[in-house]
């Protein structure tokens, strides 16, 4: 069987996001401070389109729907998005290493 000769970085991104999301504390974080990737908030800027995402996310992988969309209404179709994503990437790691036809 031929093995894998190159697997996307950003195949290998995702996928460890979407792991990191789903073993993440559902917990809400309230005030507290806590580290964060956002330029926005890094800027000092209170407030970020993109703010609760994350957290929207972990909330769906853990059932809470309610409380995934209470953080953030594009939190469902962002993890869609992604895992369609991600999906269309092995498809075509698969097809390029001619390991699916």
């Amino acid at each position: 069987m031929k093995t894998l000769k190159h697997i996307p970085f950003e195949l290998i991104f995702w996928i460890g996001a979407m792991i990191l999301l789903a073993t993440a504390n559902p917990d809400k974080h309230g005030d507290a401070q806590h580290f964060t990737l956002c330029p926005l908030a890094n800027m000092g800027f209170s407030w970020c389109p993109g703010c609760g995402i994350g957290r929207s996310i972990t909330q769906v992988f853990h059932g809470n729907f309610t409380e995934s969309f209470a953080h953030h209404w594009f939190g469902v179709p962002a993890l869609l998005i992604i895992c369609w994503r991600i999906g269309v990437l092995i498809r075509t790691n698969l097809i390029n290493n001619k390991l699916l036809i």
